[in-house]
């Protein structure tokens, strides 16, 4: 693999950070965190007008045809500017999960408006087992008419609020010995009758949502690939939506230690930068080799999704380092500012937060350590 970035990723880079820094400051990010949608209208249709939105996604639906890790180049600068939007959801979610298993019928209706920014999606999975394995999909879908009707209640789905349609796993037919098996993909209208969708105050303020589904009808068009296949394709959601976590807490972690080291050469003691005390450069030392072993893994695992791979093994050692590293790169980064680092009013606190929900999204560094475990002992 690569590391270095190709001269259009880079310029992707570059400007996705200078218009992150203009229009998403961290003052921004504050306000947002208080208002009731999570974001401004105003700011998605930048982010739309830049063609953010379509970059994984063909040229036919008004996409630029780019790849999994071009896409993981921009979604690390929103992890640094902590982006108030609902783009992961959208994108890497929704829009992906569309391209992967959808007709061309839905991938013409919905892709075309994702890459506009008119149309926003999510996936409903997760429910109250907490889990994101096969075996926690408890929802029922039963066929009626020419349609389904659906029942049950997801948890965590990101920005339902806000999302136009809502694909969201079902059982068409019972578990069985192979809990894999009966599971179903339907994309569901976010205004049908029946769906409700109700907001989930969490520690990072990042607008997780309650999705219950009330014999929700939906006709034989809204099924999304084929009847009672659906896992695999909620594995392949699964390792996007992972590596660009991983991804996402990169760039946070970099932003912290940014703002460790600016802080800590102008914070003076004892009439001396605490910079130049020992222990406070081992802490920054740290710090730099946390995000730069983060970043490698992490772009191993978004790489070799981008190469068509299964990944497993990658975005599973991804996610379990990853987490670690960024816990612990803020925790060294509350060291090094003392207590004002602490206070609401510090800038740190707003990472510190999103680190703890996406150390724990998607699976835990001892659910990843355990499958990257057994990816290598399969092999």
């Amino acid at each position: 693999m690569d590391m270095g970035l190709s001269e259009i990723q880079q310029m992707l880079k570059n400007s996705a950070r200078e218009f992150l820094a203009q229009e998403c400051p961290l003052t921004l990010v504050r306000e947002l965190e208080s208002d009731a949608q999570g974001f401004t209208e105003d700011l998605w249709r930048q982010v739309s007008a830049l063609g953010w939105t379509g970059i994984p996604f063909p040229e036919q639906y008004g996409g630029t045809g780019g790849s999994f890790l071009d896409l993981a180049v921009l979604i690390e600068e929103m992890g640094r500017a902590l982006l108030p939007a609902p783009y992961f959801a959208t994108v890497v979610l929704g829009g992906l999960t569309v391209l992967d298993a959808g007709n061309d019928d839905q991938k013409r209706d919905l892709l075309t408006g994702v890459c506009a920014g008119t149309v926003r999606l999510t996936l409903a999975l997760t429910e109250p087992s907490a889990t994101t394995e096969a075996w926690g999909v408890a929802t029922t879908a039963s066929a009626a008419g020419d349609g389904y009707v659906i029942s049950g209640t997801k948890l965590f789905v990101p920005d339902a609020h806000a999302a136009d349609t809502i694909i969201v796993a079902a059982r068409t037919m019972p578990a069985g010995d192979n809990p894999e098996q009966g599971i179903t993909l339907f994309l569901a209208p976010s205004n049908a009758a029946g769906l409700s969708v109700e907001q989930i105050s969490s520690i990072g303020n990042d607008r997780l949502c309650e999705v219950r589904l009330d014999n929700v009808t939906v006709g034989a068009g809204a099924v999304l690939g084929a009847v009672g296949e659906g896992w695999p394709v909620i594995e392949r959601a699964l390792a996007r939506a992972t590596a660009a976590h991983c991804i996402q807490m990169v760039g946070g972690a970099e932003a912290v230690l940014d703002m460790t080291i600016e802080y800590v050469k102008q914070r003076t003691q004892f009439g001396r930068p605490v910079g130049s005390f020992q222990a406070v450069q081992h802490h920054c030392a740290n710090m730099a080799t946390d995000v730069e072993g983060a970043r490698h893994i992490a772009y191993q695992a978004a790489w070799a999704i981008a190469e068509g791979q299964s990944a497993r093994r990658e975005v599973a050692m991804a996610k379990a380092w990853c987490s670690g590293a960024y816990q612990r790169v803020c925790s060294l980064g509350h060291q090094c500012h003392g207590a004002i680092g602490f206070t609401m009013e510090h800038n740190l606190q707003l990472y510190t937060r999103r680190a703890k929900v996406q150390e724990l999204s998607y699976g835990g560094v001892h659910d990843h350590k355990e499958a990257a475990l057994q990816e290598i002992e399969a092999a």
